[in-house]
């Protein structure tokens, strides 16, 4: 019942734009945590919260992106990549789409997600092969709608032996630097982006930027300006765009810092120069596509959004316990800021979407709900058969009040990473997680505990059942692939009798 109300919305909701449609630019940053940045998402009482690691990075491009618009303290991603990515081009959740883990970058036929102990093993039958195309995806109907769409960036729709692999097989006009692999071989042009010269391979060589070999241009600067010269020829021709600026940064490797940031940081060496220099460099790259946006005219009618799409691979997701891959908050927070590039209350398109400026939304919202509500902006249509796991949350964008979607989150990763075969499911203020080898459970309250400091189920052994059941129901709606018993061969499910 949820999916189908939520698909009537849209559809008898769209948003009535007069005689042109808002641009759309989702600059979606790689592996970035709340604390990878000089604004605050760390929230206490009402009040942010600094950290050090705000002092340390510079970030004044988010920070003008946080002043005229809204950020979100309570937005999340999947653990890793790829599930995330899937999601935001089908408002499904990963268990649904079954892209539950990172896909190879060139060969379908490789499990990167493989794991098995003496007891269970993980799914064989998630989906290794990437996005479905046979799905209503964000790109295409975003052209449906009349949108000139283009991509530059970290595509990891899919392995590069699989159409998925190709962004123009999505539904995108212009594929600029995409393909399947999950990071770049190298940021540096004179190493032609590509890892062939420590390691002898061109597994994640990036494509398309061959002008820039050779050169000093950084991989962040050169898709920047390669996705900057595509949005000029879209305005020229007269159609809206939508822009998905997905940066390869802040990913590893962190081997060579950007020289255009190294003063910044006199104290930093090695891999943690090289880390910040990224960040910043990103930072930049926000800040000179909002430049061309004004210089084209256009940036009264172009609204950004900025997201990542996991917690920071780097350190940890401070101060939130672990990182990337993992099934607490470090694994999964991030930073998510909306605001009309170039705030102006009297401009009509803004009237229909006013964003309060320096404004802060302490709702729940998810990388499963930005398809869903970048089509409800847009005025797209999603097809009445679609199954939809995502909610329209603009409402959270213009501080409408009320509940626009349910305060709750499910993770489910049946695979090996950082943390290894579990599933996670957030309600309100409480969390669950299920360690499916060693069937143990976990319960935090986020609010009292927001670091997961302290485990709750032995003391709040009801909550924990009501939570364990919701979260298996879920899985179960969505058809979750479930890890297998090595014996049996059976699916083996979260296990409520040992609460």
């Amino acid at each position: 019942m949820k999916i189908i109300v939520a698909i009537l919305f849209l559809l008898t909701g769209t948003a009535s734009w007069a005689d042109k449609r808002p641009n759309i630019l989702f600059f979606l940053v790689d592996d970035m945590g709340i604390g990878d940045t000089s604004v605050p998402f760390l929230y206490r009482d009402g009040e942010a919260q600094k950290i050090k690691l705000n002092d340390l990075y510079r970030t004044p491009n988010m920070a003008k992106l946080a002043e005229s618009g809204r950020i979100f303290t309570n937005a999340y991603s999947y653990s890793v990549c790829s599930p995330t990515r899937i999601s935001l081009m089908t408002g499904q959740a990963a268990p649904r789409h079954r892209v539950t883990t990172w896909t190879h970058p060139k060969q379908s036929s490789i499990d990167t997600g493989l794991v098995k102990t003496g007891k269970i093993r993980s799914p064989a039958n998630w989906r290794v092969t990437g996005l479905d195309r046979s799905l209503p995806l964000l790109p295409r109907l975003m052209q449906q709608a009349g949108y000139r769409t283009l991509f530059a960036g970290k595509a990891h729709f899919g392995p590069d032996d699989t159409p998925s692999g190709d962004p123009t097989n999505l539904g995108f006009d212009v594929n600029i630097a995409g393909f399947g692999g999950g990071g770049p071989g190298s940021y540096w042009g004179k190493y032609n982006y590509s890892a062939n010269h420590r390691t002898g391979k061109h597994v994640w060589d990036v494509p398309g930027l061959e002008k820039y070999h050779g050169t000093d241009f950084f991989l962040t600067e050169a898709i920047t300006l390669e996705m900057n010269q595509a949005i000029e020829a879209a305005v020229n021709s007269g159609k809206s765009f939508f822009a998905y600026m997905s940066h390869y940064a802040v990913h590893a490797p962190w081997q060579y810092p950007d020289a255009r940031f190294i003063k910044n940081y006199p104290t930093l060496k090695g891999h943690g120069l090289a880390f910040a220099t990224l960040v910043e460099g990103m930072d930049k790259s926000l800040g000179d596509m909002m430049n061309k946006l004004d210089e084209l005219g256009v940036a009264e009618e172009t609204l950004v959004i900025f997201f990542s799409d996991n917690g920071s691979a780097w350190s940890a997701n401070a101060p939130f316990r672990d990182k990337k891959g993992s099934r607490f908050e470090g694994g999964l927070r991030v930073p998510l800021i909306v605001s009309w590039a170039k705030p102006n209350p009297d401009h009509p398109m803004q009237k229909n979407l006013a964003i309060p400026a320096k404004s802060v939304a302490h709702d729940v919202a998810t990388c499963v709900d930005l398809m869903p509500t970048m089509l409800k902006i847009a005025g797209a249509t999603i097809p009445q058969d679609a199954v939809i796991d995502g909610f329209d949350i603009s409402p959270y964008f213009t501080a409408t009040e009320g509940n626009h979607r349910p305060q709750e989150f499910l993770t489910h990763f049946p695979h090996k990473h950082r943390n290894t075969l579990f599933s996670t499911f957030r309600r309100k203020d409480w969390k669950i997680i299920y360690n499916y080898e060693s069937e143990k459970w976990e319960l935090y309250n986020l609010k009292l505990d927001p670091f997961e400091k302290t485990n709750m189920v032995g003391k709040h052994r009801k909550v924990a059942l009501s939570l364990a059941a919701e979260m298996v129901k879920q899985l179960d709606e969505q058809k979750a692939s479930y890890p297998t018993s090595v014996s049996s061969g059976k699916e083996v499910k979260p296990n409520l009798g040992s609460l």
